[in-house]
């Protein structure tokens, strides 16, 4: 049985991490390095650290705080924000990064999945989606959330797997924040379409959306969170000690 991952999320702005609802009403949590640390050895599977301003901002991701950050991880890390270029995928790497998340830049230039893909290999390629249900379609939404693309979110993920991306990250805009549960139909959706590993992101409110997201959707290879786990509204340890005992196989 496949081992099931709980990777906390830092959304970091100006150095700081910060968590918002829907992507909107940013407020300041704490220091990424501080974080880290403390997920790093509180039995986090990986850790996820999105500099959230850089797409919007037109700039690089702050390579200064993630080799800090970095330098205090003993898990898995990706990285992403402001992600265009190979160069920007070499920088990150060099920085510390397990594996380099992008969004925004694939929108505009799709062929960097498959040119990052060729160079450093699949499983340090992952593709992250904002996606927000708009008439009835699930859509890809870019910098940031901020920018509907018009894009077909089932669709894009499927390219995007075929150029080369190894994992995919689904980040629902409608439930971010709200933390009454995954949304699992639009997960379910992407897990039909792709065989790569597929993380769930907003929506996680307590331990049991866990085990209700590895329940109803079997194929789902992790759950993400942010303010629960900042804010200690549940502990990673007691999260993997419930899932254990539903018979959802976790590391603890």
């Amino acid at each position: 049985m496949i081992t099931k991952r709980i990777i906390p999320c830092l959304d970091v702005k100006n150095g700081r991490v910060v968590k918002g609802t829907n992507f909107k009403g940013l407020a300041d949590v704490s220091s990424p390095v501080t974080l880290a640390d403390y997920y790093s050895r509180c039995g986090a599977d990986e850790l996820v650290f999105y500099d959230i301003t850089a797409s919007a901002e037109g700039r690089g991701i702050f390579t200064d705080i993630l080799r800090e950050t970095a330098s205090t991880v003993f898990i898995p890390l990706t990285v992403g924000g402001g992600i265009n270029t190979l160069a920007d995928f070499e920088r990150v790497l060099g920085s510390g990064a397990d594996k380099v998340s992008v969004n925004s830049g694939a929108i505009r230039n799709p062929a960097i999945i498959e040119e990052a893909a060729k160079r450093y290999g699949s499983q340090c390629v992952v593709l992250s989606a904002d996606i927000s249900l708009i008439d009835g379609k699930y859509t890809v939404f870019a910098r940031g959330g901020r920018e509907n693309t018009g894009l077909d979110a089932i669709e894009w993920i499927r390219a995007g797997v075929e150029r080369g991306a190894g994992e995919i990250v689904v980040n629902s805009i409608d439930t971010d924040g709200v933390k009454k549960g995954f949304d699992l139909a639009m997960l379910a959706a992407v897990c039909e379409t792709v065989k790569v590993p597929v993380i769930a992101s907003g929506g996680a409110g307590k331990k049991e959306d866990f085990t209700e997201l590895f329940r109803k959707v079997p194929s789902i290879s992790a759950g993400l969170a942010a303010s629960i786990f900042h804010f200690g509204e549940v502990e990673i340890a007691d999260l993997k000690k419930t899932l254990a005992a539903e018979g959802i196989n976790v590391r603890i």
